[in-house]
């Protein structure tokens, strides 16, 4: 814990933002860090509340210690909290910025709408460590002749990487973009992560062993079987890509786009990446934007089209406009449905609720003009009369993925997959139909958090060094 009267004595106090006037004219962070006095009052507020919520299973999927390092961080030994926060969590620095922290709404100061800034701290403890040159490679001691091959080089790929590569495996990550990252690269704008934060890791690792094989996409220009000929043990770890579809009437007007390829082609745009010339540009500025999903795709579809210069950008959620503050009493710890208001739709994004989407309107030349749209009831049935159109020069689907992409690897690997088309593997041992063939991450669990992917990737790994060596010594 911190001060044992900190949470009566300090009031929370959040990270504050650029203004939107100005944060919108740049791709970069604009989040302003509090220093170092601040932050130790913020962790002062950790309680002793007997039973941690927040690094339970209700709170971290990775189990950060966080009562220890918010308790070091009040004593000012900000190294020990950078151990202690690592021994759980490969990158903080990432989870710090795009984790939604389930850890705060499970938080027993959030009885009172107050709970600890742990997101803060975690970033402040990563960033600090970063500046003062604590973290640095950790080379195994020994090699233990075995070979992994990993694919996919996302949030779960890299933990899974580090760990083994620690251990002393040969590593070898299979990456079909450009660059290693996965979405935390493609998938998630600057101004919430800049991607030097995934180059010193990718760098970090490297020096750990980590080799990292790029432009290399398995079951089409390298097959499947030859990593189960080359290699000790194979982890999946390619993400659950194929997007949801509306089978919306319209969707095939131009202007019509899913939200992934838009937030891909913007990040490769902001970091110098080259856009190969057959690939259809996907530009907001000056448009008329409408985002059809409620999440944090959706949201950063929002703050891309605003920092591109869209006219107006409006959001539709099919979910009723939920609560200001919800039940505690039935809700927590657990995540609750309460309005929230991203960066992203604070900067001028129209919201609607209960809107039904339920088709996209076109002119004769075969370009989007509108969204026709409707309220819907408790059951998500449109409500007759209800029906309005809002104008649209470029419409983003964004409700989310329903499973890894079927064809090429996960056909060739031959793996058994669940009724949702997920990777069949359980979280003991993460082991796929196929022998020496295991899966983790969105592409086992499907559509989540970066934290999950941590997770997974670590326990996957774990899983690994136990089948290849008949004992581990890595933490699950």
């Amino acid at each position: 814990m911190g001060k044992v009267t900190g949470f009566l004595e300090f009031d929370r106090q959040d990270q504050k933002y650029e203004l939107a006037g100005d944060r919108i004219r740049h791709f970069r962070e604009f989040t302003l860090p509090l220093d170092d006095g601040d932050l130790k009052k913020q962790a002062a507020r950790c309680m002793d509340c007997g039973i941690p919520f927040c690094h339970g299973p209700t709170g971290c999927p990775v189990h950060n210690q966080i009562p220890d390092w918010n308790d070091l961080v009040y004593q000012g030994d900000w190294e020990q909290a950078s151990r202690d926060l690592h021994s759980t969590n490969n990158f903080p620095e990432f989870t710090g910025r795009v984790c939604p922290a389930p850890c705060e709404e499970a938080c027993t100061l959030n009885l009172e709408n107050e709970p600890v800034a742990i997101k803060a701290i975690e970033q402040a403890i990563a960033d600090k460590a970063w500046d003062m040159g604590w973290i640095k490679p950790e080379p195994p001691k020994s090699l233990t002749g075995k070979r992994v091959a990993i694919v996919g080089a996302g949030p779960a790929g890299l933990s899974a990487a580090q760990q083994l590569a620690r251990v002393g495996h040969e590593v070898h990550v299979f990456e079909r973009e450009n660059r290693p990252g996965g979405l935390l690269r493609y998938g998630i704008p600057d101004f919430k992560l800049e991607k030097h934060h995934v180059e010193r890791r990718v760098k970090q690792m490297e020096a750990e062993g980590v080799v990292f094989h790029c432009n290399v996409e398995i079951g089409l220009t390298k097959s499947f079987s030859s990593l189960q000929s080359e290699f000790d043990a194979v982890l999946m770890s390619g993400g659950a890509e194929r997007p949801r579809d509306p089978q919306l009437p319209g969707m095939e007007l131009a202007g019509v786009r899913y939200a992934m390829p838009f937030l891909t082609q913007s990040n490769k745009r902001v970091n110098g990446e080259h856009i190969p010339e057959s690939e259809e540009e996907i530009l907001a500025g000056g448009k008329h934007v409408v985002v059809i999903g409620g999440g944090d795709t959706a949201s950063d579809c929002v703050g891309t089209s605003f920092r591109q210069g869209a006219l107006a950008v409006t959001q539709l959620d099919i979910r009723p406009r939920p609560p200001e503050i919800e039940d505690k009493l039935t809700v927590w710890p657990y995540w609750p449905t309460k309005m929230r208001t991203s960066s992203s739709q604070a900067e001028g994004a129209e919201r609607e609720f209960q809107a039904a989407t339920l088709g996209i309107e076109g002119n004769n030349k075969g370009h989007v003009t509108g969204v026709r749209c409707a309220r819907v009831n408790e059951k998500r049935e449109p409500i007759p009369g209800t029906e309005f159109t809002i104008k649209a020069d470029l419409v983003f689907i964004a409700i989310g993925f329903a499973s890894p992409i079927p064809d090429g690897m996960v056909a060739e690997a031959g793996v058994t997959l669940d009724r949702r088309g997920n990777v069949s593997a359980d979280e003991r041992d993460y082991r796929t139909s196929q022998e020496k063939v295991f899966a983790a991450g969105d592409m086992r669990r499907g559509q989540s958090l970066v934290v999950w992917a941590i997770r997974e990737g670590r326990q996957a790994a774990r899983a690994i060094d136990e089948a290849l060596m008949g004992a581990s010594t890595l933490p699950r």
